[in-house]
């Protein structure tokens, strides 16, 4: 009789722990037909205790001592990881830790950086949709050293976010980013690219320079290397750029520049100062630096808008002033039109 009751009390004691460890790792937090999900925000900085509490109130975490305890012993709690989850509905709380420590369920998410814009355009995009920290973006950007530490001779890094589609993490790291889109510039403009500046006469700071400018002006794809062609006969010829698209970036603004406007003091204002501009004004793609390292062979010193997105290039200032004149009857028309129609 003894030894039966110390067996049953063995079996009982061995029933409770393995029902704790059940009920502790194994059990699932809802008896769902495992086909339900839930999206789940980690933010950076939250602590364990908050993860625990947005898991139970979000209803992915039934009990929520289980699954501190669980945490606790895994080794796992202080080791989550920040992101976007898409988590199943009836898990474990051993396969929840698991997939928040290693970030196999973090959800990507897919954003395009457009060509031609300014790095402050996209830490917005980044905060909107990735949950960045904006200002630390910018601040990266603007660090001399850390562009050094990249491998980039210039004060910012401005012009060598390359325009891309990428997948990110939620909340990933502003620095992580940056090195990707640098990376990814560095793996675009190879040893033939550079050797082709080499052969202009260009350095990569005055390619992209020029890149973003011709990015900024061209709306027609097949002017780019054109409008590259212009800009790079008036630096030869020691003429003034007068670049519309600086001033707008010294201005702070987009849109149409005024004759008040082409005065602002700036060294980005390629009215006043010759030769290029300090920098990149934004982020030029892959076409713009192309066109400036294969420009095409031509004679035009002017250009400007036809009025109908593309631009009429001239030889001579007066060609040039006939295609002023043209463009600003075609923009009267296009006011008097638009102002027939409120």
């Amino acid at each position: 009789m003894r030894w039966s009751r110390m067996i049953a009390v063995v079996l009982i004691v061995f029933g409770v722990l393995g029902g704790s460890v059940y009920l502790t790792f194994l059990a699932p937090n809802y008896f769902a037909d495992r086909t339900h999900w839930k999206t789940i925000f980690i933010p950076r900085g939250a602590t364990f205790a908050d993860i625990a509490d947005s898991l139970h109130q979000n209803g992915v975490v039934r009990r929520k001592f289980c699954f501190v305890l669980a945490g606790k012993l895994l080794g796992w709690a202080e080791k989550i990881r920040a992101g976007k989850y898409l988590l199943l509905n009836g898990a474990s709380n051993f396969e929840i830790l698991r997939d928040l420590h290693t970030g196999r369920s973090a959800m990507n998410i897919t954003i395009t950086l457009v060509e031609g814009q300014t790095a402050r355009s996209y830490a917005h995009i980044l905060a909107r949709e990735v949950g960045i920290d904006s200002e630390r973006f910018m601040a990266l950007v603007h660090d001399s050293t850390f562009a050094h530490e990249l491998g980039i001779d210039a004060s910012s890094l401005e012009g060598y976010l390359f325009p891309n589609t990428y997948e990110f993490y939620w909340q990933e790291d502003e620095e992580a980013i940056i090195r990707r889109l640098v990376e990814t510039f560095k793996h675009f403009y190879n040893d033939s690219l550079q050797e082709q500046a080499r052969k202009l006469g260009l350095t990569t700071e005055q390619v992209v320079t020029l890149a973003s400018i011709v990015d900024a002006e061209a709306k027609v794809d097949s002017e780019r290397s054109i409008i590259a062609g212009v800009y790079l006969n008036r630096l030869h010829r020691g003429m003034r750029l007068e670049a519309d698209p600086t001033v707008q970036y010294a201005l702070g603004k987009q849109g149409r520049v005024y004759w008040k406007d082409l005065d602002v003091e700036s060294p980005y204002n390629t009215y006043l100062y010759a030769g290029l501009p300090p920098g990149p004004i934004n982020n030029p793609g892959m076409r713009s630096i192309k066109a400036v390292l294969y420009p095409s062979r031509h004679k035009y010193l002017f250009l400007v808008s036809n009025g109908h997105g593309g631009h009429v290039f001239s030889r001579t200032y007066r060609e040039h002033q006939r295609a002023v004149q043209k463009y600003r009857k075609i923009r009267e028309q296009q006011i008097r039109r638009e102002n027939a129609m409120r």
